[in-house]
């Protein structure tokens, strides 16, 4: 696993366990929600990973964007299908969501690079 992924994997396991561990009922369903929005239902998985993909490239969101990729990577996503997905994020957002599309490619360059 490439530094770049292990070290925010590792991050993200880390702060989630912590706040997870306070115990907070809002926060634990707010998780769980997202969890249970993510799996398979009318839209199958990859569809709804490229959705939020597209949904966190708009927002501009560095974090979940790495982790929707990991997701479509993990689901079987092509980079094609993950590059008109990101293409389709910067239409809708604009120009300023650019510098978020570049940390995005290279964070799938890494995914891709794993596989080898």
């Amino acid at each position: 696993m490439s530094d770049l992924v292990k070290e925010f994997n590792d991050y993200r396991t880390k702060m989630n366990d912590k706040i997870l561990g306070d115990n907070n009922k809002i926060i634990k369903r707010i998780f769980n929600l997202d969890t249970n929005a993510f799996a398979a239902g009318a839209l199958d998985v990859k569809t709804k990973e490229l959705l939020g993909l597209v949904a966190s490239t708009v927002l501009r969101c560095d974090d979940c964007v790495k982790y929707h990729l990991e997701s479509c990577h993990d689901a079987g996503v092509t980079k094609e299908e993950v590059m008109e997905t990101l293409s389709i994020g910067t239409l809708i957002g604009g120009t300023i969501v650019i510098p978020h599309l570049r940390r995005a490619y290279e964070y799938w360059e890494e995914l891709e690079n794993q596989k080898g």
